[in-house]
């Protein structure tokens, strides 16, 4: 039984420094024209940089004291340009897919490097955006500013407080 319990631990451990080393995600690459190339970004712990490659080759490296911010941004849209080329064969799908919408989950990286600012669009994968955030919570040690769903989620606590303090007023005049 010691010595289950002591692989267990060691696997863990050992789990956990490869952890610390380095960590990749499959992202894509958005460029200014909007198109959006296959890349991989990676926490490196021990070279202490955040890289994004493309193509098996290193796009951009930051060091961690280089980065200024990161932001997420989540967007929704109508698959008006799909729904179209389904039409061709098929009306009726066609006109189904155009009504359907494509969500999308961008990470913003701010950096600067010799004091002139920098920024790297990417779009995460619907299965791995919680966990890139995470990471960038965990390597960074920046938190992910989230502008959009701040103001919302700030305005639904509003709300909440709203209903909570009238209905305590309504109670104690009862």
């Amino acid at each position: 039984m010691r010595k289950i319990i002591g692989a267990l631990l060691a696997s863990l451990v050992l789990g956990n420094l490869s952890f610390a080393e380095e960590t990749a995600f499959n992202v894509k690459l958005a460029d200014a024209k909007g198109k959006q190339a296959e890349a991989r970004l990676i926490f490196s712990d021990q070279n202490k940089n955040v890289t994004v490659q493309v193509a098996d080759r290193d796009f951009v490296t930051v060091p961690y004291d280089q980065l200024d911010r990161f932001s997420y941004e989540y967007t929704k849209k109508h698959r008006i340009t799909e729904g179209a080329v389904v039409m061709v064969a098929s009306l009726g799908a066609g006109a189904i897919v155009m009504l359907t919408k494509s969500k999308s989950h961008w990470l913003y990286i701010d950096y600067h490097e010799q004091s002139v600012p920098k920024s790297v669009v990417l779009r995460m994968d619907k299965n791995d955006y919680k966990k890139i955030l995470e990471a960038v919570k965990t390597h960074t040690g920046k938190e992910v500013e989230m502008p959009g769903d701040a103001k919302d989620k700030s305005k639904k606590e509003q709300k909440k407080e709203a209903r909570k303090d009238k209905d305590k007023a309504e109670s104690g005049q009862q």
